[in-house]
Order: structure tokens, then C-alpha cells, then sequence
């Protein structure tokens, strides 16, 4: 028996704390499992280094040391089953460096109001900044 290896098992190198916060954004989530925990986010974590290396093979190819956005766009209109979930949501790259020179003038004009956002949505800022506690009472 001495000789038998027994695989080491690691966990995620991800914080949990942090998956489960997520998690437990959509309302219908009440409770979160420990098992099911660690799965979503070794899921999470697995697919985030699948993005990451396909998106370095990209920038590579393009003769990069910077992976971009297009690169990561590319990648993922480039994996039929990541595509099919995950390109709409990815932000279209700017057309010429003359718009992104006006939209950082206009930025500049209006940067002290905050984009609004749909109605039932929170900015991702908001989640992980600490919260503001009421000083007032």
C-alpha cells in the first residue's frame, strides 16, 4: 500500500467567499451547498484559464504581448459553445482611434455622473466595494 499514490486534491485557487456572494445574487438562490460551491467555482475557474490561455494563442498569432479585447472576442467567436453564451455579452471594440480620441473628450466632460444602468440591474463596482455604513443615526 505504501506504494500506491493517492492524487493530492487541491481546491480552487479562486475565493469561495466570493463565488458564493455572486451566487447568492440571484434571488431564487437561498442557500449555498458546500459540494455544489466548489464545483461552480472550479467550473469558474477552469473556464477563466480556458479564456485566458485561447485569448494568449490569439494575441500571439496577432504577434502581441498584450492580450485585448479583439483577442479575447476573437477567441471566443472562435469556440462555437462559448460563442453561443458569451459574445453578446462582451463589449464591441471600437471601430478607429478618432472615435475612442471623441469618447475620451466626452468622458472627460461628463465623468462626474455615472452612466445610468437598466432598471433590476447593480454595476459590478457596487458588489465589491465595501458597504457605506449610515453615520447619520
Amino acid at each position: 500500500m505504501a506504494d500506491e499514490e493517492t492524487p493530492e486534491t487541491t481546491g480552487p485557487d479562486f475565493p469561495t467567499g466570493r463565488v458564493k456572494k455572486i451566487m447568492k445574487l440571484d434571488k431564487e438562490i437561498n442557500k449555498v451547498n458546500s459540494e455544489a460551491l466548489f464545483l461552480v467555482t472550479c467550473a469558474t475557474q477552469h473556464f477563466l484559464e480556458f479564456l485566458a490561455e485561447r485569448s494568449a494563442e490569439v494575441a500571439k498569432e496577432k504577434k502581441r504581448k498584450t492580450v485585448k479585447l479583439e483577442h479575447m472576442r476573437l477567441a471566443v467567436k472562435r469556440h462555437r459553445q462559448t460563442s453561443d453564451f458569451l459574445l453578446d455579452s462582451l463589449p464591441v471594440p471600437s471601430e478607429s482611434l478618432d472615435l475612442q480620441a471623441a469618447d475620451k473628450s466626452r468622458s472627460l466632460a461628463v465623468a462626474d455622473k455615472p452612466k445610468p444602468v437598466p432598471a433590476g440591474t447593480r454595476r459590478i463596482d457596487q458588489f465589491f466595494s465595501k458597504p457605506v455604513s449610515d453615520a447619520s443615526t
